[in-house]
């Protein structure tokens, strides 16, 4: 186990209107603001023609090939996430979500395209006095969390 020390800064409530992209929207914000960890939490939907990662095709290949799942309908959504800087500084949101609709579940990564269905609510919370980034794993193709970089 690794770990490093923040404290909390900012909170920002944001909300995603219909046809917004999840990571796009963030990750812009975050840029704006000059926020370059925090934590996320989001509630609303997404839309049909989104998708999520819902694990790897094959749990032994390396690097890992993402198993991809589209969305086909409106589904209710419950997200938290991290958003850490990427090895050239840039802000860089990892969340996932669980979806609903009807009695179907559906969980997975955001990062392969998650599209706003009318509304999310967003709370950023702003993690500040902290080292934290994102490296790019070759065996795995991950972005890892290095807390201590």
């Amino acid at each position: 186990m690794r770990y490093s020390e923040a404290r909390p800064g900012r909170i920002f409530v944001i909300r995603l209107e219909q046809g917004d992209d999840l990571h796009v929207c963030v990750e812009r914000f975050a840029k704006r603001e000059s926020v370059q960890r925090a934590y996320v939490l989001a509630l609303g939907a997404l839309d049909e023609g989104s998708r999520l990662v819902c694990g790897p095709k094959d749990g032994k290949a390396s690097p890992v090939e993402p198993m991809r799942t589209a969305i086909d309908a409106p589904r209710e959504l419950a997200g938290v996430g991290t958003i850490f800087p990427d090895e050239s500084g840039a802000p860089s949101l990892h969340m996932h979500a669980a979806t609903g609709r009807n009695e179907t579940s559906i969980t997975g990564c955001t990062r392969a395209g998650v599209k706003i269905w009318k509304v999310l609510e967003v709370i950023v919370q702003e993690l500040v006095d902290n080292p934290s980034i994102r490296k790019r794993d070759a065996s795995s193709g991950f972005d890892m969390l290095e807390p201590e970089p």
